[in-house]
């Protein structure tokens, strides 16, 4: 009888499967790793979005900046509006704040006819509580229209 214990013992040792702890431990490993996993590809679908967005500004921007001087003069003081797609821009157009701070740079104006204009631009897009806006700045050298350039 004794070895009909043991032969029942090592059977039921054999048929052992996993508990139900074991099951319910390996699922919350599970679903937490997944959890992560959908975290982390939600977040790079921003970063993808965000990024996207920028570079259309960039783009816009580059646009923008192609017409001036071609369909948008340049003039010192004068502001420009307008929208591309879902993109809004402003331009303002001025003197180059640091060429008016230095002498040499007044003094070489003077004497080459060159005026040097600081163009800002923005550009801003989305609705009010999550509007995003973009800053671009670029100097331009212009002639400066003189009375006594015939001389």
């Amino acid at each position: 009888m004794n070895r009909l214990r043991r032969n029942t013992m090592v059977r039921i040792k054999a048929n052992h499967g996993f508990t139900l702890l074991e099951v319910l431990l390996a699922f919350v490993v599970f679903a937490l790793s997944f959890t992560m996993v959908l975290q982390i590809l939600s977040g790079s679908m921003r970063n993808t979005m965000r990024a996207r967005e920028y570079t259309e500004a960039a783009l816009v921007a580059q646009s923008v900046m192609d017409q001036l001087g071609l369909e948008l003069p340049i003039e010192q003081g004068v502001n420009y509006f307008g929208e591309s797609g879902d993109y809004q821009w402003e331009i303002d157009i001025g003197l180059y704040e640091d060429a008016a701070e230095n002498a040499h740079s007044i003094e070489l104006g003077e004497l080459t006819g060159i005026e040097l204009l600081q163009i800002d631009l923005v550009i801003s897009w989305g609705e009010p509580p999550r509007e995003k806006s973009n800053n671009f700045s670029t100097v331009r050298a212009m002639l400066v229209n003189r009375e006594l350039a015939g001389r």
